[in-house]
């Protein structure tokens, strides 16, 4: 079955054994969990996609392995052309989504170990790319969700992972026999993790010959024994049992992170794919930091997308459409929105052969791509949150909506434009709360006032014809009393 469907997708979930945990207890069925389930929603859009008539030539490929039609989000980078789709492709499903659909990672983890165990079997005699090789079409043949695990937790950052105190902070292996290796320690920020068939374990930095041990890359089902998920808060979670407070309820915020305990794992040595070769560690690292970095102008370009298009239907919805400060802010936010994408194509159309076959992106583009994004974001939902105004921040709950006696209240004085219904702009004020970083970057922009109040009065106070008149004296010009 190379091309599952999104509801196979969902149903193939629910035979794992996983062993996960959320606010201190057992979660016995991940599938329909309303802490997880909206994530599990967003990654079967990649799945949905690959049936569409309009998206399948992004978000489907032709594998190099075997022949056949199978999710891109499984395949191995053959042109630049691949690289340039899979950065649409991302786009595309962002603006569907709004939020992170957490395949990235594993799919960009398997491009990185295909050119880097084809050179470290060119120069080592070993065989990781045959069982790379193997282990991709496995996926491809079951269209499987891959989670890429790379970050430990590092404790002391100073340290090298053979000088912690505690050696756990960074996954290592603890035995070799001849079945296989046993891995301990964990990985952190794991995101997708407890609604992917599989997870595929990285180093996270480069290594020294004392921290061979440290250099392992392997395949391991998410529910083998020994593995725990413990997951992660998010700024919405306890609205997940509602749903306009959600803001968006079918999809999520975020990607749905956990903390992933490696408690002696065994993996089988077809499923090894590093083991101790420390010096090829930095190189693994770097190629899959440059192939994610490629991923944000795509992904964060369709989340920004949805942003732009909140921040204008809030102001529709505010009566304030039409005035030109909000104009020229959404005018920003999209000027913003598109040079983020620009890098990522760039990144991608220049990228070139490795000696395995597969294409790898112009890192130094990857990277600034990547670094434009950690400033460009928070601008675009600066821009929206001046927009949108202070309420975004201070709206009452669903239930005091929904309330029999408070309930017209709500509706009566959060009302905007008259033709517009109190609870779509609510709904809108929420998508966009829980899009852009809640409620505290909100107080700051909007409390005493909006930042075009503030502008209006720094114009009255700033006394334009004293300055008028400085700079007509300098130029010769008479200065009128």
């Amino acid at each position: 079955m190379p091309l599952k469907t999104d509801s196979e997708y969902i149903e193939s979930l629910r035979p794992l054994k996983l062993q996960v945990y959320a606010f201190g207890e057992k979660i016995e069925n991940v599938v329909d969990h309303p802490l997880i389930r909206p994530h599990i929603n967003s990654a079967a859009m990649t799945y949905r996609l690959a049936h569409d008539p309009m998206a399948e030539e992004l978000v489907t490929a032709t594998s190099h392995l075997t022949g056949k039609k199978i999710n891109r989000f499984t395949h191995i980078h053959q042109s630049t052309d691949d690289l340039v789709k899979k950065v649409k492709m991302l786009r595309l499903i962002a603006q569907r989504t709004g939020t992170c659909f957490q395949r990235c990672v594993g799919f960009d983890a398997i491009n990185a170990l295909y050119s880097v165990t084809y050179e470290m079997d060119q120069e080592l005699g070993t065989n990781y790319h045959e069982r790379l090789r193997n282990y991709v079409t496995y996926i491809q043949e079951n269209d499987l969700m891959v989670a890429g695990s790379m970050t430990d937790p590092k404790g002391d950052r100073s340290l090298k992972p053979s000088q912690q105190a505690d050696p756990d902070l960074y996954v290592h292996i603890v035995e070799k026999n001849e079945k296989g290796i046993v891995i301990r320690g964990a990985k952190a920020h794991q995101t997708g993790i407890v609604n992917s068939h599989e997870m595929i374990i990285m180093p996270t930095t480069a290594l020294t010959p004392e921290d061979k041990a440290y250099a392992v890359a392997c395949a391991i089902p998410t529910d083998a024994p020994g593995i725990i998920h413990i997951f992660g808060r998010q700024t919405n979670d306890e609205r997940k049992y509602g749903e306009i407070d959600q803001g968006n309820a079918m999809y999520g915020i975020v990607g749905g992170e956990a903390l992933t305990i490696l408690e002696n794992v065994f993996v089988p040595w077809d499923r090894v794919f590093m083991c101790e070769e420390y010096q090829y560690a930095g190189l693994l690292v770097e190629r899959f930091a440059s192939y994610h970095r490629q991923n944000y102008g795509g992904c964060k370009g369709g989340v920004s997308d949805v942003i732009i298009g909140a921040a204008a239907t809030i102001a529709d919805y505010n009566g304030t459409a039409k005035a030109s400060h909000i104009r020229d802010k959404i005018t920003e936010m999209i000027h913003l929105t598109e040079t983020l994408y620009c890098c990522s194509i760039a990144c991608s159309a220049e990228g070139h052969r490795t000696a395995s076959g597969a294409y790898f992106v112009d890192p130094l583009l990857a990277n600034i791509d990547k670094q434009n994004v950690t400033r460009f974001i928070y601008e675009i939902c600066r821009l929206c949150h001046d927009i949108a105004g202070g309420f975004i921040a201070t709206l009452p709950s669903e239930k005091d909506l929904r309330h029999p006696e408070i309930g017209k209240y709500v509706d009566k004085y959060f009302k905007g434009v008259a033709s517009v219904p109190t609870e779509d702009r609510i709904r809108m004020a929420r998508l966009i709360e829980n899009m852009t970083g809640g409620t505290a970057l909100v107080e700051s922009m909007h409390g005493a006032g909006s930042p075009q109040a503030q502008r209006v009065m720094i114009v009255r106070q700033a006394n334009l014809e004293f300055k008028k008149n400085l700079a007509k004296a300098l130029a010769g010009i008479k200065v009128c009393q």
